[in-house]
């Protein structure tokens, strides 16, 4: 076959180091768009983002370049740089070190979208660490909590 073709859904996780609840509602809408924007700079297709005060979720198509690693570690580096410049409340900004990527088939993608549109509802009843917990119990995924949380 002379042409590649890949399609490869990812639903991207992680925290704000500690935890701390410092992404403010009123940047939300322009730090979705500007990490939508390091997406596409690698090649990759956003499709749902949203974040919370203290954690972000990423529905995303991987690009058929590229390595899950160098696209989180672009996209965690560049907008920690962007949210550095958001005012004082952000000028020490940091993500935590790690991350939990996910495979998403493509019949699952609406819900994966509606699942991260709906991030503020969902919790109002589960904390970031239980929902991270169900993510990897579902994936199969061991862990240790050690090192889980930074």
């Amino acid at each position: 076959m002379p042409q590649s073709i890949s399609k490869i859904h990812r639903h991207l996780v992680f925290s704000t180091k500690g935890r701390e609840r410092v992404i403010a509602d009123e940047i939300r809408p322009v730090l979705h768009e500007y990490m939508g924007g390091i997406l596409r700079k690698k090649d990759c297709k956003p499709i749902e983002i949203n974040t919370e005060p203290d954690h972000a979720h990423v529905l995303f198509c991987l690009g058929r370049t590229v390595t899950v690693a160098e696209v989180v570690g672009k996209l965690k580096q560049g907008s920690t740089l962007w949210l550095r410049e958001q005012g004082p409340r952000c000028h020490m900004f940091r993500w935590q070190a790690g991350y939990g990527v996910f495979a998403v088939s493509h019949s699952n993608v609406d819900a994966a979208r509606e699942y991260i549109r709906n991030q503020r509802e969902h919790h109002r009843k589960v904390t970031f660490q239980d929902e991270f917990r169900a993510f990897l119990r579902k994936h199969d995924e061991e862990w240790d909590e050690r090192y889980v949380w930074d």
